[in-house]
């Protein structure tokens, strides 16, 4: 009887583990905008804090891109909703004074994933055919480490 007893307090405990897990919620929204392919035809970019507490290995999410580890907020730092891309492609970068990484979801709902393509450990991610509607983006950091940021999106005609 205590073993039996010591695999459910086990069982109940894993159970506890992995509900306290908080991933990346597109249900919920960062700060909202409403832009359009021409809007970014010039470069925009806004100053934010990169981290969070949410580790995203272990969410279950299937990148359309690279892989990676990293942490997030729950909710997006920003929730954008994008008109008029269809003649255009659009890079999303990051600047930092660390190691960040960068975590998408676009109206098609698909993930993607950068830590480091935009050099010197920052992130950027080139939507090469972005569709139109709700486009999430949480910049994060590799280790969990908050810091200061720039996030940037400019479009391509294609």
């Amino acid at each position: 009887m205590p073993l039996l007893r010591a695999i459910l307090v086990f069982l109940s405990l894993g159970a506890m583990t992995s509900a306290a897990i908080a991933c990346p919620d597109t249900n919920l929204y960062g700060d909202t905008y409403e832009l359009s392919g021409s809007d970014l035809y010039n470069p925009q970019s806004v100053e934010l804090t990169a981290g969070g507490d949410q580790q995203i290995t272990g969410c279950g999410i299937k990148f359309g891109s690279d892989r990676g580890s990293g942490y997030v907020t729950v909710e997006p730092d920003f929730s954008l909703n994008m008109s008029d891309m269809q003649y255009y492609s659009l890079a999303i970068s990051v600047v930092s004074d660390c190691d960040s990484i960068l975590l998408i979801n676009t109206g098609s709902v698909n993930w993607y994933y950068d830590d480091d393509d935009n050099g010197n450990y920052d992130a950027k991610i080139v939507l090469t055919r972005p569709s139109n509607g709700w486009l999430d983006v949480w910049v994060g950091t590799h280790n969990g480490v908050l810091c200061d940021a720039v996030l940037s999106l400019e479009t391509f005609k294609r």
